[in-house]
């Protein structure tokens, strides 16, 4: 099979051989040598304009000294207008970012009034949402303070007073606090709220509070819990 293929192809390329390539002829001659004419005229042509568009440039940048200050100027005005397009997003993002920080001391003083008028409510469960907003408050001021502490030491119930101690004692780092709570100790009638008040003095490490608490100590109507809770809290703050 593989014999027959050769014997095939090697005919083939001899007949192939023996056929006279074609001549051009003098047309096409012509209209070979007129394409080639035209290219060149194109390609010149396009360099052409690419030097006059040089030398304008150059010429723009050789600008006589007599119009160097018109220049500088033209320059001042192309940087700084892009100058105020590239400013101008950050200029709004301040403003965006001012009123934002405005609107958000607005939304805080409106929860601190909400919560200083909830804390007058004669309804105990009022009260006790008003303490909890103490967590949503960014700053705690004086005034708050204040108040908490009235609600720690005059509220008629004890649930709420236990959970305005809670929130008195997150604030634990402010001196005025601490204070507040030492001295809270000798106006709790309440055992329940007399043991957590010790708790938080051991929480709080506030050894300024032994002093009340042995005076506290000398009341012959102290309950046995509260007088056990603080020989101990005493103990351990000593």
């Amino acid at each position: 099979m593989k014999e027959e293929f050769d014997e095939i192809e090697k005919e083939l390329w001899e007949k192939l051989s023996k056929v006279e390539t074609p001549k051009p002829s003098d047309q096409s001659k012509t209209r070979f040598y007129e394409m080639l004419h035209t290219f060149k005229a194109t390609e010149v042509k396009k360099v052409d304009i690419f030097e006059r568009i040089l030398t304008k440039i150059k010429n723009t940048f050789n600008i006589k000294p007599a119009f160097h200050w018109a220049y500088t100027f033209v320059l001042a005005m192309i940087f700084g207008g892009a100058g105020y397009f590239i400013g101008k997003p950050n200029r709004e993002m301040v403003i965006n970012q001012n009123k934002v920080d405005k609107l958000s001391e607005e939304v805080q003083e409106m929860k601190q009034m909400m919560m200083l008028s909830m804390l007058e409510n004669p309804m105990a469960t009022e009260r006790l949402k008003a303490v909890s907003y103490t967590q949503e408050l960014k700053t705690v001021d004086d005034q708050v303070v204040e108040a908490l502490f009235t609600t720690l030491n005059f509220d008629q119930n004890e649930n709420v007073r236990l959970v305005t101690l809670e929130a008195l004692i997150e604030l634990g780092d402010n001196p005025k606090v601490r204070k507040g709570l030492v001295q809270s100790l000798l106006k709790q009638e309440s055992p329940l709220v007399q043991v957590a008040l010790a708790d938080a003095m051991v929480k709080l490490q506030e050894k300024g509070s032994v002093k009340q608490m042995k005076q506290l100590l000398q009341k012959q109507n102290l309950n046995n819990l509260v007088k056990n809770k603080y020989e101990k809290t005493i103990k351990d703050l000593s």
